[in-house]
């Protein structure tokens, strides 16, 4: 996006890709249709050190900003659930899109091109193995440490260290969590499982499906709440939102036991995760206090993760280079002229649902219509 916007204003551009392919991170998203963006995009869709920083990027280049591209492409899509936009057929039709537009542009790309240093006289010098590149402007935008298999590396991080900018420490997010060995025990024998919830930490909240796995906890709500996750920090997941249980109970008529509390939790959670919540709570007298305690407990189920998956799992790394350190309207170094810094390798982390494609699209024009 930011060589396609530099390529149109007349300049030239290279695109230095370190893989063998362009855009792999792009093929593998949204099981493979590429969540490109989310009708809902605003500020508060993205977590920061400073979360005024996006605003203005996103301002200047918004969904429908890309949906129109998407559209004189041609490319058919569709909404899934929350704003969130698909390709119909395939994810390589959103790659296919912006390699003709680099085309269009007059943009150079170097496949397989390894970077071995960075230098700055007069601009930049970069050295590849087999190649030497000069340019007055240079752009990182290698995101972050998700997804190791595909070549994430730590190259934007080190490189943004090299020339003096601070770092905000990294972590995993939209991560799925790992249960604590007790919780495993419970429950992870329920693998494959999954419940409307709303997951809670650190004063966020996301009402979205959770799946049980084999180790923890995962699933959209699980997802978006482990951004915000920190190590010892307890999740509140409540398990029936919007949903009284014990409800029916209060009618004095109605016969208090476990079989009719079963009947009702059934209805309300998948059954082998309504059995299992009653062979490990179900109260030991019937009195009001007691099912107050029961609704109470199903609708604050507390857990303290022991860790996440990492960023083997890790849709995108939380985080990055410092926004203290860079332009808000160009993504340019403070520190260092004609260095800017875009997309995921900055400390902008959006929510699941096709947030981080639009911060990715938004960063890069906003460097590229300033190159």
């Amino acid at each position: 996006m930011c060589a396609i916007e530099a390529g149109r204003r007349g300049r030239r551009v290279a695109v230095l890709e370190r893989a063998d392919k362009l855009g792999k991170k792009i093929l593998i998203s949204g099981g493979g249709r590429c969540n490109f963006t989310n009708l809902h995009c605003g500020p508060e869709n993205f977590l920061s050190s400073n979360p005024h920083f996006g605003k203005s990027a996103l301002a200047r280049y918004t969904p429908a900003d890309f949906i129109a591209l998407v559209e004189k492409h041609h490319i058919p899509y569709h909404e899934k659930t929350l704003g969130q936009l698909f390709c119909d057929r395939s994810a390589r039709d959103i790659l296919g899109m912006l390699e003709s537009e680099c085309r269009d542009a007059g943009v150079s790309i170097f496949l397989n091109t390894q970077i071995e240093e960075v230098a700055r006289d007069s601009g930049f010098v970069v050295r590849a193995s087999k190649a030497e590149f000069r340019a007055p402007a240079l752009v990182v935008a290698t995101g972050g440490l998700s997804i190791p298999k595909i070549g994430a590396t730590s190259f934007g991080y080190d490189l943004a260290r090299q020339f003096g900018l601070k770092i905000r420490e990294p972590w995993p997010g939209l991560v799925p969590l790992v249960l604590n060995e007790e919780d495993r025990s419970h429950y992870c024998d329920l693998t494959g499982v999954s419940a409307e919830v709303v997951a809670s930490c650190d004063g966020q909240k996301f009402r979205e499906k959770m799946l049980i796995t084999h180790r923890g906890l995962s699933g959209p709500a699980i997802l978006q709440i482990s951004s915000y996750w920190k190590k010892s920090r307890q999740v509140v997941v409540d398990l029936a939102p919007g949903q009284e249980i014990t409800a029916g109970f209060r009618d004095p008529e109605v016969p208090r036991n476990l079989s009719a509390l079963r009947a009702n939790l059934r209805g309300l959670l998948p059954n082998r995760l309504a059995d299992r919540w009653l062979e490990l709570h179900a109260p030991t007298s019937w009195t009001n206090k007691a099912l107050h305690d029961l609704e109470q407990r199903i609708h604050a189920w507390t857990i303290t993760p022991s860790s996440t998956e990492g960023y083997e799992k890790a849709e995108v790394t939380a985080g990055g280079v410092d926004t203290d350190e860079l332009s808000a309207k160009t993504m340019e170094s403070r520190k260092v002229p004609g260095l800017f810094f875009i997309g995921e390798v900055v400390d902008v982390t959006g929510h699941l649902g096709g947030f981080n494609f639009q911060w990715a699209w938004a960063s890069g024009a906003a460097a590229g219509r300033m190159l």
